[in-house]
């Protein structure tokens, strides 16, 4: 059984750790051990909770940037009218980039993420996996670092600035943005993190990566926890349906405090804090597990 405050917790560190570059997942599977909260994460009803906080971390993300997912959706309309991606059209180029980042993890969820979470879930695997993590982004920052001696800021309240900058990228760096984001199929090894990273790789400056990550996370958040929703049908949690509804609730409100702290913290931060945070929190966790 779930209690309120069990709920409550995880809902909060959904919401939270989903798009902060820390792994969602791995703080899911390493704190209720640490708690010492007799969870069994592959009964029904916790996933049903999981289904839950996802969909409602997926709509916050989605009407936080709805403004720009209408011109994304428009856009897209326009290509598949004129039959041709024009390339000085912002956000149909957007639009099919977004598209075009989400088939690889898409492809490797459907085939292979059940068996990766089942192989890899145990608390001291993805305390291990959460710091590589910490490892990874300290390392993309480092190539970003070397890669580029200037930090071009941009102000993330000019979106059109913002999304021009992203929808110049080429095809096939934004193939490698969503292999990277395959990576948080890992427990321990986080999507904004991974998706962020790679978007530094490619060339994108952290506040033009950020906002490319949270868009690409969209989709990919709202498929999987709605391809779940049948199972979520037949789980009997009517036992435990307040919990699931308080949980979702302050998933849905941390992760609109997470999302807007994020936009503004990368027009002048990095990935190095939280890259510092993920190894000593993974070590710190394999220490307390032993």
């Amino acid at each position: 059984m779930l209690t309120y405050i069990q709920a409550s917790i995880l809902g909060a560190l959904q919401g939270a750790t989903e798009l902060f570059p820390v792994s969602s997942l791995g703080h899911s599977v390493i704190l209720p051990s640490l708690f010492g909260w007799h969870i069994d994460q592959r009964a029904d009803i916790f996933l049903a909770f999981l289904v839950a906080t996802h969909l409602a971390t997926a709509l916050v993300l989605f009407f936080f940037f709805i403004k720009d997912w209408m011109k994304i959706i428009k856009g897209i309309f326009r290509s598949l009218k004129n039959r041709n991606i024009d390339q000085q059209d912002v956000y149909a180029k957007l639009g099919w980039l977004i598209i075009v980042g989400t088939v690889p993890v898409g492809i490797l969820g459907i085939l292979f993420e059940q068996s990766l979470k089942n192989f890899f879930a145990s608390p001291r695997a993805a305390a291990i996996f959460l710091i590589l993590n910490g490892i990874l982004l300290w390392g993309m920052e480092i190539y970003k670092k070397r890669k580029s001696k200037e930090n071009k800021l941009v102000d993330l309240t000019d979106s059109v600035v913002i999304d021009t900058n992203i929808s110049s990228i080429s095809w096939g760096s934004t193939i490698k943005v969503g292999i990277a984001q395959c990576l948080a199929l890992i427990p321990g090894f986080s999507r904004t993190g991974a998706t962020l990273g790679g978007g530094l790789v490619v060339g994108l400056d952290h506040a033009s990566a950020a906002r490319f990550s949270f868009l690409l996370a969209t989709p990919v958040i709202m498929a999987a926890a709605v391809l779940k929703l049948p199972e979520l049908a037949i789980t009997g949690t009517t036992a435990v349906i307040g919990p699931i509804i308080i949980g979702s609730l302050i998933s849905a409100i941390f992760a609109y405090l997470s999302v807007k702290f994020l936009t503004k913290y990368f027009k002048t931060h990095t990935l190095k804090p939280f890259a510092i945070y993920c190894v000593a929190f993974g070590i710190l966790s394999l220490f307390l597990l032993m």
